[in-house]
């Protein structure tokens, strides 16, 4: 048997409320079905189920539900595009008599998947927890039709069926590693700072390209694959760009339109380094049909998580594209797999650094090299060097330091 005909069916479902546009639940279906095809399903049907609003005990409405239970296959798997209760969950996995999963489970599921570096299995296995300890009631009929498949897959899955205390505990105690790892990942930070060097954070969409970018810029051996949700570990690389500057350089996880909250509270950890950055990069994916609702999507996670650092649009992929790419200083149009424009974006972040820091020399006698230190902890320290005068240092300084450090300033 062909590996093809091996994969589990699925059927999609989608709510169109009044105020939704046919467009919109298009998009949605289409970039769902992108999920499922990622997560290793085979999409058989879609189904539009038009409603003022949710039905609150079956979400679509108990006729329709029938009707998809004549068509539905055994053995079949029925996604919802938007977030179930667990009681609309169980009772439309009652009425269709299938696997009923929803669209935060199944990019969950995908996450599960990407997951292996110890940080990404501890937040995706905390997001799975969170999300399935209200559906782990009754006899846990939800989740037996699930099995073992797609939705209990991941870090997490021999957890799911044990009764509730036991999956408190173990959410406390992944809380209590992550605890760990964002104290490993401040001194880290810490250990950054006394560099003095910016730190750029790559955001956007997920499969924008901003691993393939930050292999591009930094030279750096990341992994890069054409699918969804491809990075969860957080990469941080150096980054060099001109006159001796240069700067931290990190890729995150790509976001997506209906990002779980539950995992932008476990990724919490993660998250903090596009909180935290100098400069934010949003790469967007010029030639994707839906480049501008993806870009809204991803402005929505960034307000969300308090992300107020300045941005530069970088619209990668230019190579696909047609038509013309219309940008405004400083963003950029570019191509990170073929390397075109790429010398734009670091100029661009080099000018954005300039207006900020200014390059200048400072000369500290033996007598006096205490002053140094406050300079290193206040500035992107570039060089130092002994001379018979004392200690000179080379640094990209702001004007309230330089202000500080004006009478050890060396032409």
């Amino acid at each position: 048997m062909q590996q093809e005909d091996m994969k589990q069916h699925a059927y999609l479902v989608a709510l169109q409320q009044s105020f939704q546009r046919d467009w919109e639940v298009e998009d949605n279906l289409a970039e769902l079905k992108e999920l499922a095809q990622d997560a290793g399903l085979e999409v058989i049907n879609t189904f539009v189920q038009k409603r003022s609003y949710p039905e609150p005990a079956t979400f679509i409405g108990r006729g329709k539900a029938l009707e998809l239970r004549e068509i539905v296959e055994e053995e079949s798997l029925v996604i919802f595009d938007d977030e179930l209760t667990p009681a609309q969950q169980g009772n439309l996995s009652d009425l269709l008599d299938a696997a009923v999963i929803d669209r935060t489970q199944l990019i969950l599921d995908i996450f599960a998947q990407r997951a292996h570096g110890h940080e990404g299995k501890i937040q995706v296995e905390l997001a799975q927890l969170n999300y399935l300890l209200p559906r782990l009631t009754g006899k846990g009929t939800i989740l037996s039709r699930l099995g073992g498949g797609i939705g209990t897959r991941g870090p997490g899955e021999t957890k799911l069926e044990t009764d509730r205390r036991r999956v408190r505990k173990r959410i406390a105690d992944l809380r209590g590693e992550l605890n760990k790892v964002q104290q490993t990942r401040r001194l880290h930070r810490e250990g950054r700072k006394n560099h003095g060097a910016p730190l750029v954070a790559l955001v956007g969409y997920t499969n924008a390209g901003k691993s393939t970018l930050l292999q591009a810029l930094t030279g750096s051996d990341v992994f890069v694959a054409d699918q969804l949700f491809a990075t969860l570990d957080p990469t941080i690389r150096r980054w060099e760009l001109k006159h001796g500057r240069w700067v931290y350089l990190a890729d995150t996880v790509g976001f997506i339109r209906k990002l779980p909250h539950t995992l932008v509270a476990a990724f919490r950890a993660t998250l903090e380094e596009v909180v935290l950055a100098d400069l934010l990069l949003h790469v967007i994916d010029a030639s994707h049909p839906q480049s501008l609702e993806q870009q809204g999507a991803v402005q929505d996670v960034l307000k969300e998580i308090g992300a107020t650092a300045p941005i530069i649009s970088v619209y990668n992929k230019i190579d696909l594209v047609e038509h013309p790419i219309e940008v405004r200083e400083p963003d950029c149009a570019l191509a990170a797999k073929t390397g075109y424009n790429l010398g734009r974006l670091a100029a661009a972040v080099d000018n954005f650094f300039s207006d900020r820091y200014a390059l200048r020399q400072y000369l500290f006698p033996f007598d006096q090299l205490g002053q140094a230190h406050f300079l290193r902890e206040n500035a992107h320290i570039l060089d130092e060097t002994f001379v018979t005068e004392g200690l000179l240092i080379k640094a990209e300084v702001d004007q309230k330091t330089a202000n500080v450090l004006q009478s050890y300033e060396h032409e």
